[in-house]
């Protein structure tokens, strides 16, 4: 990417491992919650690495950013999860520039989803680069991507139906309980876990359910206060947790953490519990289905289930992708011009010491010299001759490489080496 002088790497990578190839419990080793994505951050300032995203969900983990080996971005994974490079190089990915971007406005579309018009990934992508930005790790390429990422995700939520209905694990989870569980609107519902899944979880039950026995509990007994006064539901401590889930008919587990939460031994009822497990790494235990009155779920099952509406979707797909290009080649489009902005910029320069000159001999010439008027047209001028120089760099037909050194050599130019 030097040679379009945005960074002193010449690579812009995207490295990661998604749902694709990766089961849950591989996806688990190399999950990164807020502790690990600050230590990683850390470790890339340390290491001079220029700028970087980091997005870890329950489908994917990614590094976005740019180095001179891949090798580079997939050691601070590793060094700041519990995955090793030999897995990620059986499961993983790794793409190189342009398709690095290409890569990034699809996972942004949702296109690239578990559950295909998933836009989840979007708010995630926005938080990472905002934690980016405040710790130095955002160059004016990354943001720029970012932020045309997010246009492109806006136009197609609205100008495309590919989001209706069923579009994430946290609705396919009530929609799951809707179609297994009869007369759901009497069960005893138990949320454990209120991050961001649980919170849409939540808002979904009481939605789509019409039932009236739902139990919060969180770690952070706050944090499931604050859901829970949006819907009038029920706050139970942790410390009742074997408690609850022994009045519960269905068990909904999304706490985000790196262990499991839940094992066989904190069951004690022995009356039919659906488990449903929306966590990555997996929050509850495979032991639990030794219990004969347990059925459990996670949401890689959950990701599977198909209905009208996803064919509907499907649809849209065609439509979808006809809007990333656009707004892809108007980015690629801002990106060529990074190649000859420093000549611009050394030329309008070159232009204005011109101009400064020769106001200065005009101006002893003349006694009533108009110095505002002639700098005001001087500038207008400069403006039009580099706005010119622009155009025509621009232009496909032109060998870009051969004008800029003919520019340089006739102005005797010598732009700024410093990355604009």
């Amino acid at each position: 990417m030097q040679k379009y002088n945005i960074s002193r790497s010449k690579y812009f990578y995207a490295i990661g491992l998604s749902y694709k190839k990766a089961d849950a419990e591989i996806r688990g080793h190399f999950s990164l919650d807020d502790e690990s994505k600050l230590r990683l951050l850390a470790q890339a300032k340390t290491n001079n690495i220029e700028s970087l995203v980091v997005t870890s969900t329950c489908n994917r983990t990614e590094i976005y950013g740019f180095a001179e080996h891949p090798y580079q971005l997939i050691q601070l994974l590793c060094d700041n999860t519990r995955g090793t490079v030999e897995e990620f190089r059986e499961v993983a990915y790794i793409y190189k520039n342009k398709e690095a971007i290409s890569h990034m406005f699809r996972v942004g579309s949702g296109l690239d989803s578990q559950i295909l018009g998933d836009f989840e990934i979007i708010s995630q992508l926005k938080q990472s680069t905002k934690l980016s930005r405040k710790h130095g790790l955002l160059n004016h390429f990354t943001e720029r991507l970012v932020n045309a990422v997010i246009q492109a995700s806006k136009r197609i939520k609205t100008e495309t139906n590919i989001s209706s209905g069923a579009t994430s694990v946290s609705f396919a989870s009530v929609q799951y309980i809707l179609n297994s569980i009869e007369q759901v609107s009497n069960k005893n519902i138990l949320l454990f876990g209120t991050g961001k899944i649980g919170r849409n979880t939540c808002e979904n039950l009481v939605k789509h359910t019409k039932n009236e026995h739902i139990t919060l509990i969180n770690r952070t007994k706050t944090k499931a206060e604050q859901i829970a006064g949006k819907f009038n539901l029920i706050v139970k401590d942790y410390a009742n947790l074997q408690e609850e889930i022994s009045n519960s008919d269905i068990l909904i587990v999304a706490t985000g953490a790196q262990r499991p939460t839940i094992d066989k031994h904190i069951i004690q009822s022995e009356k039919p519990l659906l488990i449903l497990d929306l966590s990555i790494p997996k929050n509850v235990d495979a032991n639990v289905e030794e219990l004969d009155n347990v059925s459990l779920v996670h949401l890689d099952h959950l990701s599977q289930i198909t209905d009208q509406t996803l064919e509907a979707r499907k649809a849209q797909i065609p439509m979808a992708e006809a809007i990333l290009d656009e707004v892809n080649l108007e980015f690629s489009e801002w990106l060529e011009t990074r190649k000859f902005a420093p000549t611009i910029k050394a030329l309008k320069h070159k232009l204005s010491d011109f101009a400064a000159a020769e106001l200065e001999v005009q101006r002893k010439k003349h006694a009533d010299f108009n110095e505002t008027q002639a700098a005001i047209i001087s500038n207008n001028i400069i403006q039009k001759i580099t706005n010119h120089f622009a155009h025509h760099l621009k232009d496909d037909d032109v060998p870009t490489d051969e004008s800029l050194e003919l520019i340089k050599k006739v102005f005797q130019l010598e732009p700024s080496t410093k990355h604009v």
